[in-house]
């Protein structure tokens, strides 16, 4: 099965398709909990209710999205809009011990989350053994003997898969952009 777009994936939600909308929620579920937990620091039950929030909220609204493309964004900023609302409710019910974040701080830490989603993208669409490569050499941060010794190859032939890999997922990444 070919990867849809974000904007495929929108339309067929918006016809109805619960598929869709179950790939919809997994491939931003990630990125909405990140968001929450890195970028504004809620415990892991605010959390929890912002992103389910989050996607009741997108579920409800996304006819009213304009530009099919540009899901991501305007998911991040409704969950950046329910993360403050969570903090502001926490401030009235008593003190919190949250620390405050800059707006560049959050800008900074969101474009690092999207990027490394992204990165995590690109590594499903190259699929195996490549991303399995990758990650363990670059995400587990394992020598070319581990690698090798996991996947059954010599590790002379680790540092020439890496390379390959990193084409494949080089060509991948661009293709988005």
């Amino acid at each position: 099965m070919a990867t849809r777009t974000d904007a495929e994936l929108v339309s067929r939600c918006r016809a109805g398709d619960a598929e869709a909308w179950n790939e919809l929620v997994e491939r931003f579920s990630r990125y909405v909990y990140a968001i929450c937990v890195q970028g504004f620091r809620l415990n892991h039950a605010d959390a929890e209710d912002v992103f389910q929030d989050v996607f009741a909220r997108v579920y409800e609204r996304l006819d009213r999205l304009r530009n099919d493309e540009a899901v991501r964004p305007w998911i991040a900023q409704l969950t950046r809009r329910l993360c403050i609302d969570r903090l502001r409710e926490g401030r009235r019910e008593g003190p919190a011990d949250v620390e405050e974040l800059e707006p560049a701080e959050f800008d900074e830490t969101l474009g690092k989350l999207d990027e490394a989603l992204t990165v995590r993208a690109g590594l499903d669409a190259v699929g195996p053994p490549c991303s399995d490569i990758l990650d363990r050499f670059f995400c587990r941060d394992e020598s070319y003997k581990a690698i090798g010794d996991a996947l059954g190859l010599p590790s002379g032939t680790i540092a020439s898969r890496i390379s390959r890999c990193l084409t494949k997922l080089r060509a991948e990444l661009e293709g988005r952009s």
